[in-house]
């Protein structure tokens, strides 16, 4: 694993020949304001945003009925209005594409299967999903749900839900009935659109029964489409509401529709927080908002435009799902993948970038490890000529992944590190072309966002770790939380610490050369594969077993690009920590959540240490596990149990001397 790991310079040519390049050279003519690069081009974007979205807005062209009167009404947060006065409509951005050569989406499953849908395609199939909801009685501001793979089903649902101003909302099947039905019963949905099963690492999971208690479970006769998947065919007497098979929902249309036309803020899907603490928080989004956000996201800083191919590994779980749908608002192609990253071999991701001849690939620092630890050579093994760009998100990136990117996929091939969240559905910081790059720090941050870190007393810090904050507003931000009439839990989770400022949750530091290092989360949400866990999710599976007393999980990104997600049991008089035991947990969270939730290892403690108000203390103990000190992440004062803490001491010490002794 060798490879030159100094930093990637800063390229004129670069930055002048990419889209971001050309754009600012427009802006600049339009303006008169230079933008020779893209820290300048940033600047104008975060001083003059209603000069910046207006030009992403007029650049691209994109469409509406009604034009905007004001970029943004009001600049407050929250409360900033977007796109004042506009109707619009997402999916319209991607239809107009509809007579373009080349595929829009090609899907490839595990077992090899592949099938590719044409932009006119594309627009046949959403025209004849929209007429299929309008038919069942789905109007604006509805909501249609679906348990869904990442493939082409869940992009034509969401795209026709959109088209008829309704509402989407997804999880791929290996959630659990429990934590799907925790996500979709609260948003009351009109329509279930469910897959049969799945195949994942070469085993076909049956989720039929799944499908028809999720559908119980989210009111009687709420109508299911099926799609039918490894030769398992839906029983239409398991669930009490209509059936209809996915080939019949999507020849709804005898010919183009026009699509509803719906307020900026008019909500376009619902992403779910991750249920830390407690029922996941309904994240909405509005139609204009990621418009904007995400046509300069892919376009500008991902390099997303017609002839390019955009790959992101994702699963319909997580934001990324949502952003590499929008490449599709770009008129770039778009591949998905619905499978483990690792089978049959953990070469599959790079065999695809070749075969589909992708130019933007995306993946996880866990994925790139991985390749590290299998022993591959993709660039000897693959024809990767394709490709222009390889992003990553979902947790750090190591410093050493860029040397052995260098070496084994591309000498001088960007390895774009992004942090964002599902929260605003967009980056924070990333990349653009031309951009210099070091390895283990993020570039840049992203056009239009005013990103800082504050320290404990609101002010900005550099060369030192603060709280990612966001100073100005972002068009993506959420128009709402679901079930938030007066806006209190919204204010709570990003402006109750600054007020009139975001504050996401993750640990930055801000360089003094202007990049930008992400030191993983700052509250308890786990991180796993890119992949975000609500450590709640498991606590009502492990907790209502018998002998169960309680239990504690944290995720612990360590060196390297590791994840450890460690689980704390507190177990009833008379159990133990038996290899059955740990045999039935794995069992239940696998099936009531998913194979993500498994922890790595278990440990019996005879307590937990808690606040004392009684919040168990996963964030200290997980910053005491990758060798913080006691002193520096908690006040022993406010532990109702301080003598509890040692345990966790002693066991991050331990470990330390194992790796120095490994080593």
């Amino acid at each position: 694993m060798t490879g030159n790991i100094d930093r990637k310079p800063f390229s004129k040519e670069e930055f002048d020949s990419a889209l971001v390049g050309r754009f600012a050279a427009w802006a600049s003519e339009r303006t008169g304001r230079p933008l020779p690069d893209y820290p300048a081009l940033w600047q104008w974007s975060v001083d003059e945003q209603e000069d910046f979205w207006r030009a992403v807005w007029d650049y691209f062209d994109v469409r509406a009925s009604t034009p905007f009167e004001r970029v943004l009404g009001s600049s407050d947060m929250p409360g900033a209005q977007w796109l004042v006065g506009a109707r619009l409509n997402y999916a319209d951005q991607v239809l107009r594409h509809a007579g373009r050569p080349g595929p829009a989406v090609v899907s490839i499953a595990e077992d090899g299967t592949r099938r590719e849908l044409s932009w006119d395609g594309l627009a046949a199939a959403v025209s004849g999903f929209a007429a299929t909801l309008r038919g069942i009685g789905v109007r604006p501001g509805d909501r249609v749900v679906g348990y869904l793979t990442n493939s082409i089903e869940p992009i034509v649902a969401f795209l026709g839900t959109a088209a008829v101003g309704a509402v989407w909302a997804g999880v791929g099947p290996d959630y659990g009935v429990s934590a799907a039905a925790d996500r979709f019963a609260q948003l009351e949905p009109s329509v279930l659109v469910a897959v049969t099963g799945y195949q994942f690492n070469g085993t076909v999971y049956d989720r039929r029964d799944e499908v028809a208690q999720l559908a119980k479970r989210l009111g009687a006769g709420v109508p299911v489409v099926v799609v039918s998947r490894a030769g398992l065919e839906f029983d239409p007497e398991s669930v009490d509401g209509p059936v209809l098979e996915w080939d019949a929902a999507v020849s709804g249309a005898a010919g183009p529709q026009s699509t509803e036309q719906v307020p900026a803020d008019h909500p376009l899907w619902v992403l779910f927080s991750s249920g830390t603490t407690g029922v996941p928080k309904g994240i909405v989004h509005g139609h204009g908002g990621i418009l904007l956000a995400h046509m300069a996201a892919l376009s500008l800083q991902l390099a997303a435009e017609p002839g390019s191919v955009f790959f992101w590994y994702t699963t319909t779980n997580w934001m990324m799902w949502n952003l590499s749908v929008s490449a599709l608002l770009t008129g770039a192609s778009v591949v998905t993948y619905e499978g483990s990253p690792g089978y049959p071999t953990m070469d599959r991701l790079w065999e695809i970038v070749e075969t589909e001849r992708v130019t933007t690939f995306g993946t996880s620092p866990g994925h790139l490890q991985y390749s590290v630890n299998a022993g591959l050579h993709p660039a000897r093994d693959h024809d990767l000529s394709s490709l222009t760009q390889i992003g990553v998100t979902g947790s750090p990136l190591a410093p050493h992944l860029h040397g052995w990117v260098a070496a084994n996929v591309g000498e001088g091939l960007p390895l774009v590190s992004t942090s964002g969240g599902t929260d605003v559905c967009a980056g924070f910081v990333g990349w653009a072309p031309g951009m210099p790059i070091y390895p283990g720090e993020i570039a840049a941050a992203a056009l239009g966002v005013a990103v800082d870190s504050f320290d404990s007393s609101g002010r900005p810090v550099v060369d030192q770790v603060g709280e990612l904050v966001v100073t100005r507003p972002m068009p993506s931000m959420p128009v709402a939380f679901w079930n938030d009439p007066d806006g209190a839990r919204y204010q709570d989770a990003y402006f109750g610490v600054y007020p009139g400022v975001w504050r996401h949750g993750d640990w930055l530091t801000h360089t003094s050369r202007g990049t930008y290092v992400i030191h993983g989360r700052s509250d308890a949400t786990l991180n796993r594969a890119g992949v975000r866990i609500g450590s709640a999710d498991l606590y009502a599976v492990v907790e209502a077993m018998p002998q169960v007393t309680e239990a504690m999980v944290l995720g612990v990104e360590l060196p390297k690009a590791e994840y450890w997600m460690p689980m704390f049991l507190v177990l009833a008089p008379g159990a133990s920590l038996s290899e059955e035991l740990i045999t039935e947990i794995r069992r239940r969270l696998r099936e009531s959540a998913s194979p993500r939730h498994v922890p790595d290892e278990f440990f019996e403690v005879t307590a937990l240490p808690h606040t004392r108000t009684g919040k168990k203390l996963e964030v200290p103990l997980k910053r005491i596990l990758q060798g913080a000190s006691p002193d520096e992440v908690l006040s022993l004062d406010a532990v109702d149990r301080p003598e509890l803490v040692d345990f966790y001491v002693r066991l991050a010490a331990g470990r330390l001397d194992a790796q120095k002794r490994k080593a």
